[in-house]
């Protein structure tokens, strides 16, 4: 039975996750709904993806009786605002990144998700990629042996810095999996009081570490390295990546095939993602082992206390949950 999606927002990310499911059979996947902040861009997207329904605003999707789970694409300030209206009606929710603004609204929505007994997921794609599905695998197996060291690096070189939003990147953080026992960040400030530049090493149990850097100034490698006892693991564009090179054996993991037209490259990965939270959702799951509720949580509390290093603040961190 096609699960049938709710699309909240109709911006590039939201085309391109729409573009995406073009590529996976109808049977699985079928976009019945997109709602918008006003009636005309919802109508224009609904004409361009042959969507069925429109609304002007998101209380209306979230009202559907037809829609079974909803793609959350707003601008981010307003992620736990409109997660947190579809869980309230019963909906199932994917939600891009960053999930919220904080740690705080992070772990409010799974307990909203959870209490309703609903799937919600960050929607880190590079997570649900099969490239991470055969490294989690190598990982596993010890064949690089003890893992010591992470090195990631995010190119943000060429976006647009002025706008009051936070660069860091989710992806760069999420490329490790381990449990955090210290942090510490630093970076720069430009005249808006965006962070144009961000470093930090994060340190785990077992002796392991990471370095991670990110920049909207220059461009840099978008390469995740892991470095362990027996060898060596590099992924290039980690943020999409479709190859894995292994002590020097290179694996290749070719994207889907199909889509419909995207803003950004490789956008037809986005329904791997799509996949992921349809296989939950059949097998009763309230989340996804590929980006766990537990890794969102720890995912917003290392931002957290990068902009706290940095010295970027939101106003929903002065709010209580």
């Amino acid at each position: 039975m096609a699960l049938k999606w709710g699309i909240a927002a109709a911006g590039k990310i939201s085309n391109d996750f729409v573009s995406a499911l073009e590529a996976l059979p109808s049977s699985d996947h079928k976009v019945v709904a997109v709602a918008a902040r006003s009636q005309a861009s919802a109508d224009n997207f609904a004409k361009t993806h042959h969507i069925p329904t429109s609304y002007e605003g998101y209380k209306k999707l979230a009202e559907d009786k037809n829609v079974d789970i909803v793609y959350v694409g707003v601008i981010h300030p307003y992620h736990y605002e409109v997660s947190k209206l579809m869980l309230e009606n019963g909906k199932h929710v994917l939600c891009e990144k960053p999930f919220t603004m904080n740690e705080k609204q992070t772990r409010k929505l799974i307990e909203i998700a959870r209490a309703n007994k609903l799937f919600i997921m960050e929607a880190i794609w590079s997570r649900c990629f099969p490239v991470y599905r055969e490294l989690r695998k190598i990982l596993d197996s010890g064949l690089i042996g003890d893992t010591l060291i992470v090195s990631k690096q995010k190119n943000w070189a060429g976006r647009n810095t002025r706008s009051r939003r936070l660069f860091t990147s989710v992806s760069a953080i999420c490329f490790s999996w381990f449990e955090t026992t210290e942090y510490r960040g630093s970076g720069h400030l430009n005249e808006e009081g965006v962070d144009n530049s961000a470093s930090a090493i994060i340190t785990y149990e077992g002796s392991k570490t990471a370095v991670v850097t990110t920049s909207a100034l220059t461009n840099l490698s978008t390469e995740g390295i892991i470095y362990g006892t027996k060898g060596t693991i590099k992924v290039p564009q980690m943020w999409c990546p479709t190859t894995l090179n292994v002590n020097g054996d290179i694996k290749e993991f070719p994207l889907l095939e199909g889509g419909g037209a995207a803003n950004y490259p490789k956008s037809v990965g986005l329904a791997y993602e799509a996949i992921e939270a349809r296989k939950c959702i059949n097998e009763g799951k309230l989340e996804s082992e590929q980006i766990t509720h537990e890794e969102t949580i720890q995912l917003a509390h290392l931002m957290d206390k990068m902009r706290q290093d940095i010295g970027v603040v939101f106003p929903a961190d002065s709010e209580s949950y």
